[in-house]
């Protein structure tokens, strides 16, 4: 699977961007997927996580953080993601705990979790959709 490159310090929440603010329970970057665990801290969301709750993904991060720190994070709207896109392609959560992935990169055995369509070679219509299915 090959994840996007993200450049954290160009990720960029859009004018109509749903944000939600809460508590790293990890080290996170900027243009992470992130889920919400049952201490309900931030932590890495992961495509063929062990834990389901792990695979689906609530947002993605603003800023980075460490445990414990403040963070905010988008849960629906464009964004800016920081990497590179292909305007038209679903973008996915991937199974490197944080990572976003194009659909062609999704493979065998990992859970389908959309994040969202580009829009742009630069933006994502986030809206993320978790199917509970694996492949």
């Amino acid at each position: 699977m090959v994840d996007i490159t993200i450049t954290a310090a160009n990720v960029v929440a859009g004018a109509n961007a749903v944000k939600e603010t809460g508590t790293a329970g990890a080290t996170i970057t900027a243009g992470q997927a992130v889920y919400r665990d049952s201490n309900r801290k931030y932590q890495l969301a992961d495509a063929n996580s062990a834990t389901a709750a792990a695979r689906e993904t609530r947002g993605i991060a603003l800023h980075g953080a460490s445990d414990n720190q403040p963070l905010t994070i988008q849960k629906e709207g464009n964004i800016t993601i920081g990497a590179t896109l292909t305007a038209g392609i679903a973008y996915y959560l991937s199974d490197t705990p944080g990572g976003i992935c194009a659909v062609a990169d999704i493979a065998s055995g990992e859970y389908v979790g959309l994040l969202g369509v580009a829009t742009s070679t630069s933006v994502i219509a986030l809206k993320p959709i978790y199917s509970g299915v694996a492949l």
